[in-house]
């Protein structure tokens, strides 16, 4: 029986100091990240380790995504990590990301060469990026749907920036189960511009560049609110068609969605600004003819880039008055050296200039020496 007893009293203490060396994450304060406008993540540093919190994937979805950096392998040895999605060790030297969004704040933050694959390379606009795939620099992962993930997984990526629709990706989890991290990035999933443009904090916390990221936030963020306050000292706008027909619905903005905030904040008289929601609006031609055929602007016609692609679309396109009067503005126009459009790269990186756009579109007068970034009328 002493036998016994020694051996049990022998096993509590092995048991106690596995507890010890194994101590959950979060187990003292930690400093929480400044964020004004994003609402889709947090995180909170603890000096030796980091943890950021993804609560909005996307739409809709039922689980929350915890990642925690750490700034060696050793600390990470001290943890229980069950609780977590990915851990990511030590500093990011290469990347995957999988989303022309994150391709500005990549560059924003001087890490675009730590991009090593991308599903769809020739959806990328950027020059400086461009020239990094010319150069062999970066590989080609084929569609974001079905990455190919032996491409993916030869790279070897220090971790991946994925992002989901309506869940998770199926190839995501085949390259988590191959010990590569993947963490989820909701920019897109935000409601308002500036909380858009706010994620470049997110890629801020991954490469250690916290102040930098803040620094880079706070000068587009002061930019937008100057030229709001420049459109605003000045009459109400003209009045704002936007989107077009898919099949024989009219999809257009919602007016609580980022780009009705845009209209409203460069003082545009958006014909839909007091409707609310989710998504997009699905109404009738009659519907939108009948409320704005007389419309002074139409913004964003969907993807066509002429007025003549408009009218072989669908001839009732030619009785609103901004087609007689060709004063219709697309971002489609604007594309990369391969076709892609740079507003879906660079427009949620760089509202402030999405606003100057449609400033000078409805304001000329505001900004007279101003040349438009993304948007450009339809010849």
């Amino acid at each position: 029986m002493l036998q016994v007893r020694i051996i049990i009293i022998a096993l509590l203490f092995i048991s106690c100091g596995e507890k010890t060396k194994k101590s959950p994450l979060a187990s003292s304060e930690g400093k929480t990240l400044d964020l004004k406008y994003a609402t889709g993540f947090s995180v909170v540093d603890y000096d030796t380790y980091k943890i950021i919190t993804v609560t909005q994937p996307w739409p809709g979805a039922d689980k929350t995504y915890k990642y925690v950096l750490f700034s060696d392998n050793e600390t990470a040895n001290h943890f229980s990590l069950d609780a977590v999605d990915a851990v990511i060790n030590g500093s990011i030297e290469k990347v995957v990301v999988t989303s022309t969004t994150h391709i500005p704040h990549l560059e924003l933050l001087g890490e675009e060469q730590t991009l090593v694959g991308f599903p769809g390379t020739d959806y990328i606009s950027s020059k400086k990026t461009r020239a990094l795939i010319d150069k062999g620099l970066i590989r080609e992962l084929g569609k974001n749907e079905s990455i190919n993930t032996e491409v993916l997984l030869e790279l070897d990526p220090d971790i991946v920036v994925g992002f989901g629709v309506e869940g998770v990706n199926k190839t995501f989890q085949t390259v988590s189960k191959s010990g590569i991290p993947v963490v989820y990035n909701g920019d897109w999933v935000e409601s308002s511009p500036l909380a858009k443009a706010e994620w470049i904090k997110f890629f801020g916390v991954l490469y250690n560049k916290e102040k930098e990221a803040d620094s880079i936030f706070r000068k587009i963020e002061q930019d937008y609110k100057t030229a709001k306050a420049i459109a605003q000292n000045s009459k109400k706008g003209p009045t704002v068609l936007s989107g077009a027909m898919h099949k024989d619905v009219w999809y257009l903005p919602n007016g609580s969605s980022p780009e009705a905030m845009l209209m409203q904040d460069a003082n545009l008289n958006y014909l839909w600004e007091d409707t609310g929601g989710n998504g997009s609006l699905a109404l009738s031609f009659e519907v939108v003819f009948d409320k704005a055929k007389d419309a002074d602007l139409w913004l964003s016609p969907s993807y066509y880039t002429s007025l003549s692609q408009l009218e072989a679309a669908n001839e009732l396109y030619t009785n609103f008055k901004a087609f007689k009067t060709q004063h219709i503005f697309s971002f489609s126009v604007t594309t990369g050296a391969t076709g892609g459009v740079l507003y879906y790269e660079m427009g949620s990186a760089r509202p402030d200039l999405v606003l100057k756009d449609l400033i000078k579109i409805g304001h000329p007068e505001l900004l007279k020496n101003y040349t438009p970034t993304f948007f450009k009328r339809l010849k």
